[in-house]
């Protein structure tokens, strides 16, 4: 399975144009191939974060993908969705993201926000959904346990009326910086401040409600509306439905996976689903009109005479629809021959009657007959 692109870049899925750029920067520098010459790994490394922000620096991309993941891209991106995304296709990305060769010696200088507000993290919830909903279309009501912002406080951690104090150990950068000097270069080493975790201040009187955390933990409902076509591994991102950031800290993401329920009756093929017909002898030799169950109801099928068993039937566009595209798949009908396993004595008298009829055995040594029924089955 391929990896998520906001796992490979090691961001948030709320992230913006520019915590993209930053990440894929710092990746795009570290697995270079100029920087690691010979070094297939690192290569393989480099074209992976760089497919992964050409996909989400491009909104729409970015919209399809956060939606139903790999699959949205397929047909409309070459890359783990569709075809080979190679290493002239990676440094393609690196030069048009406007990096250049300062960028190894360290020469580029970056500057940093004044204040970490802390992001909540994400929910997953697995949604399982059975054939004729996956089939329709489905609004599903979602129960969610998670933090939401304090009301008494209104999200900041303290009792109203008072006011932080500014961190002692990073002085309100939120941020310890340390310079080293080397051969290249100046380098600055930038790490979060232990102390305040990056908000660059502390809360001397919490609020009573929440004890500073800024938030409190509640279950509420949702509605989530379920497209028709979606498959097993295919999620949906809820933009700020996870649980609320401490002090005051955007919300992270709900993430609705699909998983879909065994049906009893059908087998999902792609877009087709197939169903297993059990017939007569009889009923396969004369023909027959029969019903046969659907996702949306019954329809008739007319069975010819002469239908061999394990022949497939198709009944066009009774399958489930193609997620963001027109059209349906097909339900197929896998015609079985159903044997009697109880004969009364009558019924058997009449089966050697048959048995001695040379109508219904089959043809010796006639491969040209098997080959019409080989290419009957599989057609």
């Amino acid at each position: 399975m391929a990896r998520d692109y906001y796992e490979i870049l090691g961001i948030s899925r709320n992230a913006d144009a520019n915590e993209i750029k930053k990440a894929y920067r710092k990746l795009a520098l570290q697995f270079h191939p100029d920087k690691n010459p010979g070094d297939k790994q690192a290569e393989e490394k480099f074209k992976e974060v760089s497919e992964a922000y050409e996909v989400l620096k491009n909104p729409e991309k970015r919209r399809r993908y956060d939606q139903f993941g790999h699959s949205g891209l397929k047909g409309g991106f070459e890359g783990f969705g569709g075809f080979e995304f190679d290493l002239g296709d990676a440094l393609r990305t690196f030069m048009s993201a406007g990096f250049g060769f300062g960028d190894f010696f360290g020469t580029s200088t970056q500057t940093r926000s004044r204040r970490t507000r802390i992001r909540g993290s994400d929910l997953q919830i697995r949604l399982e959904l059975a054939l004729e909903e996956i089939a329709t279309g489905v609004t599903k009501k979602i129960k969610l346990k998670r933090f939401v912002k304090c009301q008494t406080c209104d999200g900041s951690g303290m009792k109203r009326g008072s006011s932080p104090d500014v961190c002692p150990l990073c002085h309100g950068t939120g941020e310890i910086r340390q310079t080293s000097r080397t051969i290249f270069g100046q380098f600055i080493n930038v790490t979060t401040c232990s102390e305040c975790g990056g908000e660059g201040r502390v809360i001397k009187d919490p609020c009573i409600t929440c004890y500073g955390e800024g938030r409190i933990k509640t279950e509420n409902t949702i509605s989530v509306n379920i497209p028709a076509g979606v498959a097993t591994g295919n999620y949906i991102t809820l933009r700020g439905e996870g649980h609320s950031g401490p002090r005051g800290g955007p919300s992270g993401d709900a993430i609705i996976i699909i998983e879909e329920i065994e049906h009893p009756q059908f087998e999902r093929h792609g877009d087709d689903i197939l169903y297993d017909l059990y017939l007569s002898f009889s009923q396969v030799a004369l023909g027959d009109e029969v019903e046969v169950p659907t996702l949306n109801g019954k329809a008739r099928l007319s069975i010819a005479s002469g239908t061999q068993s394990g022949r497939i039937l198709r009944m066009k566009s009774k399958g489930i629809p193609h997620l963001n595209h027109h059209g349906k798949g097909d339900q197929l009908v896998r015609v079985l021959v159903w044997t009697p396993t109880k004969l009364s004595e009558n019924e058997k008298k009449l089966f050697f009657q048959l048995a001695e009829c040379d109508g219904i055995r089959p043809p010796k040594g006639d491969k040209s007959f098997f080959r019409k029924v080989k290419e009957a089955l599989f057609e």
